[in-house]
């Protein structure tokens, strides 16, 4: 539930609920853009072959590149992103959502726990790009002082964890952070805010709930639309789906009902 994930093998996580309804027809050209360092980096080749025999225009993230610039320039009528799920997967979600653009996520990364809890294949991304021939369906995403999330935003031991290392985390386990949950005192090792709830097998069941979850080792504390973090320091050092992020405090957190248009492939719909 913290960010690791149980087992990288090839089981699917079957979701439930309105927003796994197909709304609109299927966009006819697709854009996507591929991170070859993404997990071990293998297999780019074969991805870039697959897009190109779907007539998907493929570009690859360079070194010093901006995937929002990118995707922001990009002449298509539904953006994609193969990676995992940290900042190339949010920065073109974001892009898709200012566009009016659906989005197609192809799981190319390490984690990627979004493709999960869709209920797709997490370890087939040529299947994946089937998406961009697929059916529409509308999700939430979470914003951490304005940038955007798909999964969740941990504070604590697993933020220490991605920021500094596992050396350093024995140390973060120990410590209590001194937190205000909209002005409510809270002193945790970790707080995870998340975009909808998580079950106990560590997946979300639904991606269309509107709320977000506030989760501390000894469970669920709150459920809100909206929340704001409070702490002693003026940066916070959190992890946004698995990603270093340093924000101002106070962190305001929003949920934002249905706001990305995401396509599948047609046998998931």
């Amino acid at each position: 539930m913290w960010g690791h994930d149980r087992d990288p093998g090839t089981e699917r996580h079957e979701p439930i609920g309105p927003s796994f309804r197909a709304v609109a027809p299927t966009p006819k050209g697709g854009w996507l853009l591929a991170n070859p360092h993404s997990g071990d980096g293998s297999g780019v080749d074969e991805l870039r072959a697959a897009a190109a025999a779907r007539g998907l225009d493929t570009d690859l993230l360079r070194p010093g590149e901006d995937a929002t610039t990118l995707a922001r320039g990009a002449r298509a009528e539904a953006l994609g992103c193969a990676g995992g799920d940290g900042t190339l997967a949010a920065a073109v979600a974001a892009v898709a959502i200012e566009r009016g653009l659906p989005f197609v996520c192809v799981p190319f990364g390490t984690r990627n726990h979004f493709v999960r809890d869709l209920g797709l294949d997490r370890v087939d991304p040529i299947a994946a790009l089937d998406a961009f021939g697929g059916a529409e369906r509308r999700v939430d995403v979470g914003r951490a002082n304005s940038r955007l999330f798909l999964n969740n935003v941990s504070i604590g031991a697993y933020a220490v964890l991605v920021h500094r290392g596992w050396r350093r985390v024995l140390d973060a386990l120990r410590l209590r952070h001194r937190l205000t949950v909209d002005g409510d005192a809270l002193r945790t090792r970790v707080l995870l805010i998340a975009n909808n709830a998580y079950s106990l097998s560590g997946a979300r069941d639904r991606l269309d709930e509107g709320r977000l979850h506030l989760y501390t080792p000894r469970g669920e504390i709150r459920v809100a639309s909206r929340v704001v973090v409070g702490a002693r320091s003026r940066n916070l050092r959190t992890a946004v789906d698995g990603e270093r992020a340093v924000f101002e405090t106070p962190l305001e957190l929003a949920i934002e009902p249905g706001a990305l248009r995401v396509l599948v492939p047609p046998r998931d719909v």
